[in-house]
């Protein structure tokens, strides 16, 4: 992937694709191609072959999806599994149509089955029933991976896929209605901290363990990924390390300056007990993530307050 090639972003600003945008221009890519919803329809057929065939893109990070938590899975199935099949399958298949010389996938952890064994490996797709709650964005991701490598057996495009872990960082959703668990998290408690309130309340019961990946880190992870994998099978990018959601709050309360209780609402559900990805075959491949959970925290939460203000 030269500096002057065509590179085309989908999703360029989202929480992932304005990572990778930060990290390609850091890095001098000159040749970004990027297209705003209001410019560019993905969920149109025809649209998306427009595109392509007038942009010619070399390379192709595809970051655009409709993301959300558990809330927000549960109460728009529908949307999240026509959105993203509509999105994935128009790009890859356009992609390959218009000879785009790689594209990257970027799936989802959530893809994993419920009760896969800890740390969860690669081979572990599609050998256990799914998380219920986010069902339908598990199911698109899936027809995604299996799309990219049905294209590179049938035709030799090649198409690798990217596993993320939960990221988090500067760009985030921190809407309490559909974002995921840690800015929804940093937002109770600064609103909390401002308003002088003295309990903050979270869903389920707090022992659920999550791993976090600061979006910087996926970034740094997927361009070298362009640069050195070329496999059909999936990758998992995270950290390697977890967290209860219980330890997490406690470490927000104390970043955010929050003095007040907590209080865990046990009515809520949890979601899956466990979720960490081996991600060993990316550490053989010698790439490991550097943002420690808590600097990643204060990071993320100085750009919040920034952007609060």
């Amino acid at each position: 992937m030269k500096k002057n090639e065509r590179i085309y972003v989908a999703g360029h600003t989202g929480l992932a694709g304005s990572a990778i945008m930060r990290r390609l221009q850091g890095e001098g890519y000159s040749g970004l191609i990027t297209r705003t919803h209001g410019e560019l329809d993905l969920s149109s057929q025809s649209a998306v072959n427009e595109f392509f065939s007038e942009a010619r893109p070399d390379y192709v990070f595809l970051a655009a999806a409709r993301v959300g938590g558990i809330q927000a899975n549960s109460n728009f199935p529908a949307e999240f599994i026509y959105s993203n099949l509509s999105i994935q399958t128009n790009i890859i298949h356009a992609a390959w149509k218009n000879n785009v010389k790689k594209l990257l996938f970027l799936g989802s952890s959530c893809i994993y089955p419920k009760f896969a064994r800890q740390p969860i490996k690669e081979e572990y797709l599609l050998t256990g029933t799914l998380e219920p709650t986010n069902e339908c964005y598990a199911i698109a991701k899936i027809a995604g991976i299996k799309m990219s490598q049905a294209y590179r057996r049938q035709y030799g495009f090649n198409a690798i896929s990217v596993m993320p872990t939960n990221l988090y960082g500067p760009g985030d959703n921190f809407d309490l209605e559909n974002s995921h668990v840690l800015p929804a998290l940093l937002r109770k408690f600064h609103e909390a901290k401002i308003n002088n309130q003295n309990l903050v309340i979270i869903w389920g019961s707090g022992t659920p363990r999550r791993e976090f990946l600061h979006v910087d880190d996926l970034a740094d992870a997927c361009v070298f990924l362009m640069q050195h994998y070329n496999q059909e099978e999936i990758i998992n990018v995270g950290s390697g390390k977890d967290i209860s959601i219980s330890e997490l709050a406690n470490l927000i309360r104390d970043i955010t300056g929050f003095n007040g209780d907590l209080e865990f609402d046990t009515g809520k559900p949890d979601g899956t007990p466990r979720k960490l990805l081996d991600v060993s075959r990316l550490s053989e491949l010698g790439w490991e993530a550097r943002i420690g959970i808590e600097q990643g925290i204060k990071n993320t939460y100085a750009w919040y307050v920034n952007q609060y203000k």
